[in-house]
């Protein structure tokens, strides 16, 4: 039975130790056995990131996901969804064929995200309208985790309803009543709120307004450029630290300088660290899910709500054993200072 310790870690403003034995958290307090020295540090859970494209000048639909674990792991994050761009589903099939083993100094691959082609084009963003299709049968495509629907497509709602994976409603145009029947169906969450969607009305409240009412969670990009902090702030105040999950949607420039970059078959530029479209789309985000987290707290929300949001709560949502400092939880974790920058990325 491989142990290991880490000794001398402030676990919720306590100074304590922290004991694993065989990639899971054994016991919380003090020990004499000897370990790695935190000295001190924040231990937090490392971050989850259920929506990313792309990070370090690679793309999840390059199909070499080393690259983007070595990265996430870099950068806090512990474990990912590998998020796709709207393709021809033959060609996602291929893609998500092959989930690969996690290798030291290396986030954990979850699984994938399909962010299309169920999308629709009235709201396609940066996916690629060409590749757009009706919802039909995943069930030939391995290791999916997550799936963005637009639920006023034809066949959205039995797709819902079928479908083995986490739905999350997104690229859509859909009213109030259709995302409520959508959420009904079985739909669990909304994705990068407030981009792609109809804006939340005091008459025609949509999809947003829908979820508010489900209680289903929300995906919220805190990059300071997709949504304007005080929105922000009103997301949280509604869907609460327990429903709203930071993602990132970063896209390969994450890292990287200024320049031209692939998303999908088509041309992004980014300057000064903001990625469009040709037609000027905002086209996913520069900044990594750590970023965001740092975003959140400079826009007023509490650090320990920010960093819940993008550990717990994205667990939360796909039952994952993970996320929480706790007893019987998975070994991932990150070490913070004093003023909330990230020092180490821990997986035992």
């Amino acid at each position: 039975m491989a142990e290991r310790v880490l000794k001398n870690a402030l676990v919720d403003g306590r100074l304590t130790d922290v004991t694993v034995r065989d990639g899971k958290i054994a016991a919380i307090g003090k020990t004499d056995a000897t370990g790695y020295d935190c000295e001190g540090l924040n231990l937090r859970p490392g971050l989850i990131d259920i929506h990313t494209h792309g990070c370090g000048g690679c793309d999840t639909m390059d199909g070499d996901l080393a690259p983007l674990a070595r990265f996430h792991y870099a950068h806090g994050t512990t474990s990912f969804l590998a998020t796709t761009m709207t393709a021809p589903l033959d060609t996602l099939e291929a893609l998500c064929r092959v989930l690969p083993d996690r290798a030291e100094g290396e986030a954990s691959c979850l699984g994938f995200h399909l962010e299309g082609p169920f999308l629709s084009p009235k709201a396609k963003g940066a996916q690629n309208e060409r590749y757009l299709a009706l919802p039909t049968s995943t069930e030939g495509i391995a290791n999916v985790k997550m799936v963005t629907v637009a639920p006023e497509l034809p066949g959205a709602l039995e797709y819902i309803r079928t479908c083995g994976a986490a739905v999350a409603l997104g690229h859509t145009v859909a009213d109030y009543e259709t995302a409520l029947s959508a959420f009904r169906a079985g739909a669990k969450c909304l994705t990068h709120t407030c981009n792609a969607m109809p804006p939340l009305h005091h008459r025609e409240p949509g999809v947003i307004g829908a979820a508010v009412t489900s209680d289903a969670y929300a995906q919220v990009i805190c990059d300071g450029i997709h949504i304007h902090p005080a929105m922000i702030q009103v997301l949280w105040r509604t869907f609460g630290t327990s429903r709203m999950i930071l993602i990132s949607d970063s896209m390969s420039a994450t890292g990287m300088p200024d320049g031209t970059y692939d998303l999908g078959g088509q041309e992004i530029t980014v300057r000064d660290g903001i990625a469009r479209t040709q037609d000027g789309a905002l086209a996913g985000s520069t900044s990594t899910l750590y970023d965001c987290v740092r975003q959140a707290i400079r826009f007023g929300i509490p650090a320990e709500d920010a960093f819940r949001m993008a550990s717990a709560t994205p667990a939360a949502l796909l039952g994952l054993n993970k996320g929480r400092i706790e007893v019987g939880y998975d070994a991932e974790f990150i070490l913070t200072d004093s003023d909330d920058h990230l020092m180490k990325t821990i997986i035992l």
